[in-house]
């Protein structure tokens, strides 16, 4: 009656959608940790980010009180020494922004995976 080969195709496809199924939420683990390792960057970042405005405002506060000392050495380098830490500063403000930027579109290979499923199981219906 023909039921075998029916039955055979609904098994195989069955099959191809358990493998699917299978492959999406392998998919969605691996960008879950990367989702968590970008995660903890940015909580590392914070804390740099934090600990290195500290340290520059008590380097320019420094280097201002130096300013009005007498000798022309202690100016140069207090006054390089705050623009190095603010220019650390300003790279881990840099690193932090595209850290966030990063972390704005999470599991988007998964939902682009699961776009183009759904269009194929809409163009068999």
């Amino acid at each position: 009656m023909g039921l075998d080969v029916l039955l055979a195709r609904w098994r195989a496809g069955l099959n191809e959608a358990a493998i699917a199924v299978e492959d999406r939420a392998d998919l969605a683990q691996l960008e879950w940790q990367d989702h968590k390792r970008s995660l903890q960057t940015l909580a590392v970042l914070f804390i740099a980010l934090g600990g290195l405005t500290a340290v520059a405002l008590m380097v320019l506060s420094i280097a201002l009180i130096v300013q009005f000392w007498d000798s022309a050495y202690r100016n140069t380098v207090a006054w390089a020494l705050a623009g190095g830490w603010l220019l650390l500063w300003a790279l881990a403000l840099w690193r932090l922004l595209v850290a966030v930027k990063q972390l704005s579109h999470p599991f988007k290979l998964t939902r682009n995976e699961l776009k183009t499923d759904w269009k194929a199981w809409k163009e068999k219906l």
